[in-house]
């Protein structure tokens, strides 16, 4: 695997070595030794995978405090737009993201670490994305950021009035309204 480096620090995009032939394919989609070797030791203890169609758009969430968590995603079917945010307000890319399409056929794998806002926007008929946590799901601690947060600069790909979003991410905060992370 490749682990290539971002814009922004901790935020890598990872490429994974494929082998095709006749049969098909096979690839490692995650092998603990080398991912602590190039990104550090993250404790994966949850996986997680949803089914989405065209112009849903989950994000940009994450959890406060102590709950914060540690994302591995990657696209098992389709194509996404993937976008991590930086909401450390110490960081000096607070507020920048970094935007990577995910797809059944690239095999690309993102890894967002604490501290950032995470989404994404399905961009093929239909999609199926899993996701490695390091933190359990806790609602009390759940927080999100406008996926149309105009300080956030995001070009989504789409018409707005075609993405697809729930109604707790119509409400969520603008960044300047958020809790965030020092």
């Amino acid at each position: 695997m490749e682990y290539r480096k971002t814009d922004i620090d901790g935020v890598y995009v990872i490429e994974p070595k494929v082998f095709n032939d006749a049969r098909g394919y096979f690839f490692e989609a995650w092998k603990k030794e080398d991912f602590e070797k190039h990104i550090g030791k993250v404790d994966f203890i949850q996986d997680n995978e949803s089914k989405s169609s065209y112009g849903v758009l989950r994000g940009l969430h994450y959890q406060k405090g102590e709950y914060s968590q540690a994302k591995l995603v990657r696209v098992i079917k389709g194509k996404v737009l993937d976008v991590a945010v930086d909401i450390r307000k110490s960081s000096p890319t607070f507020g920048k993201h970094v935007m990577v399409e995910l797809s059944d056929e690239n095999k690309r794998q993102f890894f967002i670490p604490r501290g950032f806002a995470h989404g994404f926007l399905v961009l093929s008929e239909e999609a199926i994305f899993t996701y490695k946590v390091d933190n359990v799901y806790a609602p009390q601690a759940e927080a999100g950021i406008r996926w149309n947060d105009e300080s956030l600069a995001i070009k989504w790909p789409i018409d707005p009035k075609d993405v697809l979003t729930s109604e707790k991410d119509l409400k969520a905060k603008s960044l300047n309204e958020a809790e965030l992370f020092e």
